[in-house]
């Protein structure tokens, strides 16, 4: 259902029946098709039902669109499957994204299974726990790639997999976060993978326009998720987030899942190598003050 503002007084033919005033509008719904009715996605990230990627996942299908999910193996048929079967999804396979056939099987299974492919959610990050503790100038050197590949050249390695199965108009959307422009504490690595990440998807935005795919990035404010639990300090930075961003208050999976509604439709068809935020305003302030009291 969509909503529409109609004037009292308004013939079924839209012309009102005599000149409205402010007083007179009403809100009233009719049947429209939803914004991603006909649309097939694929999620590459769902760990469990706190997710981002499974808050997209739920805002997708409530907005008619065909969802299917990779994720890593030991994930599977513990958590990812019985989610993707709630809202009715039949297409779920493994994959480990540092392996490049992998990434070729799972995209050449939905070729036979779907065809083509509109959106392609990349929700995936990772780094060794002892990379988050201490001072970034004492990560190694193996620490330093694996955070690379998997949270910053995977969007790459996925979008030129999925490049032949794009249309004209699809959507490419990441998830990043304000850690890779400002220092956040225990981020460390991580962020200077985020950052490599949003600028890869302005690299990518620029490659794939000419071929009418758009590539975005949302970055989120904290949200209790899997890999959030996993930043010494977390727990505090959530707690006090709602007293100082603008806002007043913490964001949620459904927060971000229509965000990225809103960057799959065509409602964004002329939006492309963007970060939007969704964070509450908290990225506009300088020296936040929490309330007092």
């Amino acid at each position: 259902m969509a909503a529409r503002i109609r004037t009292q007084g308004e013939t079924p033919n839209h012309r009102p029946a005599r000149r409205p005033t402010a007083a007179r509008y009403s809100l009233c719904y009719e049947e429209t098709m939803t914004l991603l009715e006909g649309k097939k996605a694929l999620i590459f990230g769902v760990a469990n039902d706190h997710s981002i990627a499974w808050g997209i996942a739920k805002a997708f299908h409530a907005e008619g669109a065909t969802v299917g999910f990779s994720s890593v193996e030991s994930l599977i048929e513990r958590r990812v499957r019985p989610l993707a079967e709630s809202i009715g999804s039949t297409f779920v396979e493994p994959c480990d994204v540092q392996d490049d056939a992998q990434i070729e099987r799972v995209f050449n299974r939905w070729s036979e299974q779907e065809g083509a492919l509109d959106i392609l959610v990349h929700a995936l990050a990772f780094a060794k726990r002892e990379e988050l503790d201490g001072a970034f100038v004492d990560t190694s050197r193996d620490g330093f790639t694996l955070a690379l590949d998997v949270s910053a050249y995977s969007l790459v390695a996925l979008a030129r997999a999925a490049r032949p199965l794009l249309r004209p108009g699809s959507s490419i959307l990441t998830l990043t976060y304000y850690g890779a422009e400002k220092v956040v504490a225990h981020y460390n690595v991580m962020g200077v993978a985020k950052a490599a990440l949003e600028a890869s998807v302005r690299y990518l935005a620029a490659d794939l326009g000419p071929e009418g795919v758009r590539v975005n990035a949302i970055s989120a404010g904290p949200i209790r998720t899997l890999a959030a639990s996993g930043i010494a300090g977390f727990k505090g930075m959530y707690g006090t987030f709602r007293n100082v961003a603008p806002l007043r208050q913490n964001i949620t999976i459904g927060d971000v899942g229509n965000t990225a509604v809103y960057l799959a439709s065509d409602l964004s068809r002329a939006v492309t190598g963007e970060v939007i935020y969704v964070d509450g305003g908290f990225s506009v302030l300088g020296v936040p003050l929490p309330d007092e009291g």
